[in-house]
Formats: structure tokens, sequence, C-alpha cells
């Protein structure tokens, strides 16, 4: 099932899937790194977490954290636990935010993946997303999707 997050239960979660699938994937050094992880907190307060989880009382398997701007859908982070993936959970989660999306107005969505990530940008692509552009600076490719109406 996809629920909202609720931080008490799912932040300590969230924060290990973050340093176990999303951190080895990263192009940034270990600088960048602790200033993203001291950030957290703040950073998972803006916007709106939707988490995965078997049953309603259940803890997360994984997580998907979105902002909207005007328009456009922006995805911030997505992570499923590894022992958890390819069982769809990334699809219900990216499904339950475009939804989200689109009822408050979004055309569009746009998502950033590293370079190295191969996996994601296979599975962003999978769901209709293309490459707009690729940041060759920060190592990070830009992908978008149109919504549907």
């Amino acid at each position: 099932m996809i629920r909202y997050r609720r931080p008490k239960q799912d932040d300590s979660t969230i924060i290990q899937l973050i340093e176990s699938e999303l951190v080895p994937l990263s192009s940034m050094d270990g600088k960048q790194i602790l200033e993203i992880k001291k950030d957290l907190p703040k950073r998972l307060t803006n916007g709106v977490t939707l988490v995965a989880s078997p049953y309603y009382e259940g803890d997360a398997v994984g997580f998907v954290h979105f902002m909207l701007h005007g328009d456009l859908l922006y995805i911030d982070m997505l992570a499923v636990a590894s022992a958890a993936q390819r069982k769809r959970w990334g699809n219900l989660l990216m499904v339950q935010a475009e939804r989200f999306a689109q009822s408050r107005g979004c055309k569009r969505s746009k998502v950033m993946v590293d370079t190295i990530n191969t996996i994601g940008l296979s599975f962003y692509k999978k769901l209709g997303y293309a490459p707009t552009r690729i940041h060759p600076s920060s190592k990070i490719y830009e992908l978008e999707k149109q919504l549907q109406v």
C-alpha cells in the first residue's frame, strides 16, 4: 500500500534508504553528501513524501519525496529497499505522486538522475521520462515527462 509519511515511524527508514540506495549512486563528494544529510529533516518537511509499505501499519520499504512548482511536479527522491525492488513499489509510488500532482493541475514532471545510476535512468525511461539535458559539472541527467490531463 502507498500512504503518507509518518515522521516518527518512517523518517529513520527513509534516511537509511537514502544512505543505502541513493548515496552509493551519487556523483557527489563526501563533503556535499554530509551537507545534504544534515539538511534531510528540513528537506522532508518541504513537499510531500509518500511511503510504500506492505500494510497500513507496516514499516516503509520505499518512498518518494516530491514538490509541486506551478504546473511542474518535481521528483526530489525515490528509493526502494534492495530486498523490495522489482516488486512494483517504485512504479506504485510514481503513479501516486503523478496522480497527486495532476489533481493539483500539474502538466509535466521532472526528475534528476546521476549519470552513474543506469538502473534509475532505465526505470524512469520505462515510465515515459525522456532526457532533456545533461549537467556535466554535476554528472546528472535531467528527465521530463508530460502528465496526462
